[in-house]
């Protein structure tokens, strides 16, 4: 991954952001000279300075510093960080959103001019490398900008490139996603131990069994059907679990907790920009 060489400023130094800071530093895709970050509490901007060698200041230093700003904090916040670096912003500041359900259109509402925009919405194992990303670019973004943004978010994982309106889809699905597995885990975790196994090996096993299936499927590319014939025999021990699994709907079941997610997601998209 070649190096990016405009600076980086990180409004928000949580787990999104630290993530992204450690990817882009391990990658070397970014220098810790080409990085600034916020944080609110100046512990923690001493923290990050003493970790990973980086510049730190407030949210007005980072955003009058930075080409390409990330905005990693909370959807409730981000009309207070707005209004706070407005006029502090570069004009042909790169804004990165990562605040989930936060409609671009609001977002340059509140900047009060034309701005290069791009909403992302990465999941949280991005903090391993794991991640998955989707970003869409704003009206006056470029191809460049879209560029900048794909290769930051591909030091923690993958990433997509999707139009705006997919967005909330893949909040749904992949934002949402690390939370429906952890549940399918837990509860294989537990069948585990309903069964006679200890808890630690039943545990490991689910996780692993999880993991190397997802690797299977991405590295072969085949399709998850076919897969899942591979592993069933005639009359055999995983037919007999699927059809257990198909009785007690649970296809149904996920592909309804995506659409809930979904449709939540859109509701807290327009709620933002009524506000905005």
């Amino acid at each position: 991954m070649s190096t990016i060489v405009k600076k980086l400023g990180f409004i928000g130094a949580g787990n999104m952001g630290e993530a992204l800071i450690r990817g882009l530093l391990a990658k070397s895709a970014a220098s810790p000279s080409s990085i600034i970050a916020s944080a609110r509490r100046p512990e923690r901007r001493a923290e990050l300075k003493r970790t990973f060698e980086i510049e730190v200041g407030d949210n007005v230093a980072v955003a009058a510093a930075a080409d390409v700003l990330l905005l990693c904090v909370k959807p409730q916040i981000m009309v207070h960080v707005l209004r706070e670096i407005a006029g502090a912003l570069k004009p042909d500041t790169l804004l990165i959103s990562v605040a989930a359900g936060v409609p671009l259109a609001a977002i340059e509402r509140r900047l009060h001019r034309p701005t290069r925009l791009v909403r992302a919405m990465p999941n949280t194992p991005a903090l391993v490398g794991a991640g998955a990303t989707a970003i869409a670019a704003g009206e006056h973004a470029t191809a460049a900008d879209l560029e900048d943004a794909k290769r930051i978010f591909d030091s923690v994982g993958i990433t997509l490139v999707l139009e705006e309106a997919q967005l909330d889809a893949v909040t749904g699905l992949s934002g949402s996603g690390p939370a429906y597995m952890f549940l399918i885990i837990e509860a294989l975790s537990d069948a585990g131990v309903k069964v006679g196994l200890a808890r630690s090996a039943a545990q490991q096993l689910a996780a692993q069994t999880v993991l190397g299936s997802a690797k299977l499927l991405l590295e072969t590319g085949e399709h998850p059907g076919l897969l899942k014939d591979r592993v069933t025999s005639p009359g055999g021990t995983a037919i007999a679990g699927l059809h257990t699994l198909e009785a007690g709907g649970l296809r149904t079941t996920l592909i309804d907790a995506v659409e809930a997610a979904t449709a939540r997601a859109r509701e807290l998209g327009e709620e933002f920009l009524k506000k905005a």
